[in-house]
């Protein structure tokens, strides 16, 4: 089957507990032409990951003109090749030749598989909040840290296609542990997992007391979601750790601006439903962190705009690219 250059694309998104798939008109423009939409819970093991992928393809694919391109936008280390080799968070998954095998399933039609948040980075530079830039870091915070970096108009892959994995930068060496096996990456602070755990550590404390009321009066079982909805209640003590959380996750952006300097940051991920009450504070770390801030141009920091739909906007788009668009 031969692919037509005005055709739709698919984007298919694989999370922790669900498939979001788009299938993605051809129309340029700032509004993203989402033409269908279709998800599935994600299962456990390999072969049933492959065949939730092709199901969403199909229940997308048909229509005319039927699409021409899939994008897959995998939680892990996705290199070249389109395989996907370890994902710690899909349980029983590993070294999966994710591309190939789809391709095989939708008769070697054009497959683009990348990590989730690379795409989620391409989707906002494409068609969110980072539209025009050509050098642009998008972080993802949610139970972890994922990375999307555009550097000069391209996505940034790296030799092995593994760029963009910025959640692991060791930011305190005799800090928390990481489900990586290291100690102290910058996502046991600055993700969902890491505003819970600070949150818990001021409960132990005895301060974040309305943090602890919305988690059922158990200083144990506060969430990220706890203090987000406490601090946009105004309680001091919530917006304190918000400002705390700020500290640390400036303290990675600084980081990537140092080595990336890109012209905007965009935020995206669970938390930046928090608004201003997790950027302001994160802005004004940032600037005493950056190096040489007061001969620099600002570098905007700014939330995401495609929400929970950025990743597989982002590899449809990749989708795209193999058609010559």
């Amino acid at each position: 089957m031969e692919a037509t250059p005005a055709a739709p694309t698919i984007g298919v998104d694989v999370g922790g507990t669900k498939l979001l798939g788009l299938l993605v008109g051809p129309e340029p423009g700032d509004d993203v032409p989402v033409l269908a939409e279709h998800r599935v819970p994600t299962p456990q093991g390999a072969d049933a990951v492959v065949d939730a992928v092709v199901q969403v393809w199909e229940e997308l694919a048909a229509g005319e003109p039927p699409a021409a391109a899939l994008g897959i936008g995998a939680p892990g280390l996705v290199d070249r090749t389109g395989v996907l080799r370890f994902a710690p968070n899909l349980p029983g998954v590993s070294e999966l030749e994710l591309g190939p095998r789809v391709r095989a399933r939708i008769h070697g039609l054009p497959v683009a598989v990348e990590n989730d948040a690379t795409c989620a980075g391409w989707g906002e530079r494409t068609h969110g909040a980072a539209r025009g830039a050509d050098d642009v870091v998008v972080v993802t915070l949610g139970t972890g840290i994922g990375g999307g970096i555009v550097s000069g108009g391209g996505l940034l892959l790296g030799a092995n296609g593994f760029a963009g994995e910025i959640g692991h930068m060791v930011v305190d060496p005799d800090g928390p542990e990481c489900p990586c096996g290291r100690r102290g990456c910058w996502e046991r602070y600055a993700s969902g997992s890491g505003l819970g755990w600070l949150g818990r550590q001021a409960a132990a404390a005895g301060k974040a007391r309305r943090v602890v009321e919305l988690a059922g009066g158990d200083a144990g079982a506060v969430r990220g979601e706890d203090v987000t909805a406490a601090a946009l209640e105004g309680d001091a003590e919530a917006r304190a750790v918000m400002d705390e959380f700020g500290r640390w996750l400036a303290m990675g952006l600084a980081n990537l601006a140092n080595v990336f300097d890109p012209e905007v940051i965009v935020i995206g991920g669970g938390l930046v439903q928090a608004g201003e009450v997790l950027l302001a504070p994160a802005r004004a770390a940032f600037r005493g962190l950056v190096e040489g801030s007061e001969h620099r141009p600002p570098v905007r920091i700014v939330g995401a705009e495609l929400g929970e739909r950025a990743g597989a906007i982002g590899a449809a788009a990749r989708a795209a690219t193999l058609l010559g668009r």
